[in-house]
């Protein structure tokens, strides 16, 4: 393919908007959450553990309670889930995770929008419903668009 000059603006029309989303104070909120919890050694151990009990909950999830393990494993994960919750590191984290996400998906929008109305975008997050759709679009539900 051949570079236009209509391609030449998008992708320096994307890099700006690239740069403004990364020097956002948004993003730079996330950093920071980021930051603090990866830069604690005890917090990423804890993450590791969770971690290592998350492939264990999902074997012990193939068999159910007939697995030897299953009350212990569940219990643990229970344990190890409500202490990161309650973590405030981790909740700051995912909070400024959900406000960049929101930018992305309202970026993502527009641009959709900017296409072509018809263009669908993925259902993941309730900015993105759909009344004619419900909430099978990009969800892997069953859905009533006629694609």
């Amino acid at each position: 393919m051949m570079m236009s000059e209509e391609w030449m603006t998008i992708i320096e029309s994307a890099e700006e908007l690239t740069q403004m989303l990364l020097s956002s104070e948004t993003v730079n909120d996330y950093q920071k959450a980021h930051d603090a919890v990866y830069s604690d050694a005890d917090l990423v151990k804890t993450i590791q553990e969770f971690t290592e009990m998350k492939e264990r909950y999902e074997e012990v999830q193939r068999f159910g309670r007939y697995h030897p393990d299953y009350h212990i494993v569940m219990k643990s994960i229970r344990v190890q889930k409500r202490e990161l919750d309650l973590n405030e590191r981790i909740a700051e984290l995912r909070l400024a995770e959900n406000d960049v996400q929101y930018i992305l998906d309202e970026i993502g929008s527009i641009l959709a929008k900017s296409v072509s109305d018809a263009v669908k975008v993925p259902a993941g997050s309730a900015f993105f419903t759909d009344s004619s759709c419900g909430s099978g679009c990009g969800t892997g539900g069953s859905c009533s668009c006629s694609a």
